[in-house]
């Protein structure tokens, strides 16, 4: 008896819930991303021939360049508690909405009596062009530096019960004494291990 011959039929898949599932992951990925924000300085970082990543939370960055300092430290929580602790050592007032708006910004180079109007600033753009950001004073008699490292040390202690780590971001061209006098500010406050941002040579590990 011959074999009974059972007709070949094309298969079909809905991919419309797929597709939905696709588009919904796209549109969360895109409103959660943050915008990577410009550096504040046009420098131009020296080689290195080791790879190390550096750690984005509980860091505080100090980007140096043109004889300017800029500082940055990771956290809205960190950095909200840092300014308060500014605001009593310099006796100036920040509202809540200003300290929400210190809270995301990223590296800055403004002394503490500019900093009221430059969180005020609409933008980044306007922050940038305002010429507010002369550098965040470093001379002996204002070392206002000092104070942003201390005051975000104790910050990260009290909120994260860890040691704040230090990395420098300089310009490759920068002038040895402006380094060295960043340098002898850590080692004031007895830190003596930070870490070199740079760009990564051939070879690198």
């Amino acid at each position: 008896m011959p074999r009974a011959k059972v007709k070949r039929k094309s298969t079909s898949i809905d991919m419309t819930a797929m597709c939905d599932v696709a588009f919904l992951l796209l549109t969360f990925f895109i409103l959660t991303a943050t915008a990577r924000q410009p550096d504040p300085l046009d420098i131009k970082l020296p080689s290195s021939s080791y790879k190390i990543p550096v750690p984005d939370v509980d860091i505080a960055k100090l980007t140096i360049g043109h004889g300017k300092v800029f500082y940055e430290v990771a956290g809205k929580d960190v950095k909200m508690a840092t300014l308060d602790k500014m605001a009593e050592q310099y006796k100036v007032n920040f509202t809540p909405q200003e300290k929400e708006r210190f809270g995301v910004i990223q590296s800055f180079g403004v002394p503490m009596q500019s900093l009221k109007a430059f969180i005020n600033l609409p933008d980044e753009a306007a922050r940038t062009k305002s010429g507010l950001q002369i550098g965040i004073p470093t001379d002996s008699l204002d070392n206002q530096l000092s104070a942003w490292l201390l005051n975000s040390r104790k910050a990260v202690a009290e909120l994260h019960s860890t040691q704040m780590r230090v990395s420098i971001k300089g310009d490759a061209k920068e002038e040895y004494p402006v380094v060295k006098k960043i340098v002898d500010i850590l080692q004031k406050q007895k830190i003596n291990k930070f870490s070199l941002i740079t760009t990564a040579a051939g070879g690198a590990k």
